[in-house]
């Protein structure tokens, strides 16, 4: 099969680059250029940008801000995360907002950087209201996007709209498979690119190098809190065997007959186990203050969830507020119906201390609390861990933080 040429629609573009802006130029070296009749305009799939016909049709100047903006898809490996996202969401990932909130970043640098795009322009500034150079150096794709989904239907509904009305068009495809182990760069080298090539365009003094910008949405390696979560849950709820020091394990018994029929010493002493100690008990502490959006609430529990199926441990789920609302049981068999069925009270604020009051009856094994960490909290730390869960970080006195930002 033949190679495929590289792209004679982007070659002037692509050459222009390398005066006009020689950050993107060096990160163009490392994307694939192809020609494609499928394709409208232009599109991106993990390092391949796709130029179809209407990209020719587009002045010199509109061309190097548009192949600009897909070599920043392809440096910010945005093809690549979304399909780590939709992996990690399932039914529940919006593909739409995804590239809503990769496109709007991609445009706020390239026309900071001082390149032209069709108009009207998707920009992150004019969804979240605040200035270019703040959006850029504080939002990456996934916080971005995790903000735009907790929006409610009609919020969702606004976004798309405004998008649309800025001239939004999906151009990231997704990927038509893993690469083999060992091949295609990895974040790590992708941030290595990125800081070689802006440091060129720093030299330079022009283009996107020149701004001095600090990108918040660079690649890197992460571990997705889902799996923190899983983690941090088996570790505590994992039924362990106890041990009987007051009886010898059988191992021990055959050992010690082997060696003293041998006339050999005796092996250190090993005690015998118990059978497993009683199923560990969790509970899930809810805030119902509204501060927690419900796709990240089912996205929680279905994670929760899974641990109580596979440990097959059953959970107590505690809603609350400035007082607990509601105690209910979740049990491996048919949490997921009691979770779909579960009434959540909206409004007030939010008191962590009638939740360790209660608690302190008869405590845990773990403690689990999913909220924005926002009210009075104990300050003596509980016998059992607690893992408080948010959107945002915030010091607590006790504990561990997981922050379900990203």
């Amino acid at each position: 099969m033949a190679k495929p040429r590289h792209s004679a629609r982007a070659t002037a573009a692509l050459q222009a680059l390398a005066e006009c802006d020689p950050a993107l130029a060096a990160l163009a070296l490392w994307c694939r250029h192809r020609d494609s009749d499928s394709v409208d305009l232009v599109q991106t799939v993990g390092t391949e940008i796709s130029y179809g016909p209407g990209f020719g049709a587009l002045a010199q100047h509109v061309q190097i801000g548009l192949a600009g903006h897909h070599i920043l898809h392809v440096a910010l490996q945005h093809s690549a995360r979304m399909a780590a996202m939709q992996a990690r969401q399932g039914a529940d990932f919006a593909v739409d907002l995804w590239q809503i909130a990769c496109d709007g970043l991609v445009n706020d640098a390239i026309l900071a950087a001082g390149h032209a795009l069709p108009r009207p322009a998707l920009t992150a500034s004019q969804l979240l209201g605040e200035a270019s150079g703040a959006v850029l150096a504080a939002w990456d794709a996934e916080r971005l996007y995790h903000k735009l989904q907790a929006r409610d239907g009609a919020g969702q509904d606004l976004v798309r709209a405004q998008a649309n009305a800025q001239g939004f068009r999906p151009d990231l495809g997704p990927e038509a498979g893993e690469q083999p182990s060992g091949t295609g760069p990895d974040a790590g080298d992708w941030r290595g690119h990125l800081a070689r090539a802006l440091a060129a365009g720093r030299a330079a003094g022009v283009g996107l190098g020149a701004l001095g910008l600090r990108l918040a949405d660079l690649p890197r390696p992460f571990v997705p809190w889902e799996q923190v979560l899983r983690r941090w849950l088996a570790q505590r709820l994992l039924p362990r065997p106890g041990i009987s020091p007051m009886r010898p394990a059988r191992r021990w018994l055959a050992l010690a007959g082997q060696a003293v029929a041998a006339g050999e010493p005796v092996a250190p002493w090993q005690p015998a186990t118990t059978a497993l100690r009683p199923q560990p008990r969790r509970a899930i502490a809810l805030d119902s203050s509204g501060s927690v959006s419900m796709p990240l609430l089912r996205r929680f529990l279905a994670e929760a969830g899974g641990v109580v199926r596979r440990l097959n441990t059953g959970a107590t789920l505690l809603v609350f507020d400035t007082e607990i609302r509601s105690i209910t049981g979740l049990e491996p068999a048919d949490w997921r119906k009691t979770v779909a069925q579960l009434a959540l009270p909206e409004g007030g604020g939010t008191d962590f201390r009638p939740i360790f009051a209660h608690l302190a009856q008869k405590p845990p094994d773990a403690l689990i609390v999913l909220s924005d960490l926002d009210g009075p909290m104990p300050q003596q730390a509980p016998r059992y861990p607690v893992l408080w869960a948010c959107a945002a970080a915030r010091p607590v006195p006790f504990g561990r933080v997981l922050s379900l930002e990203r």
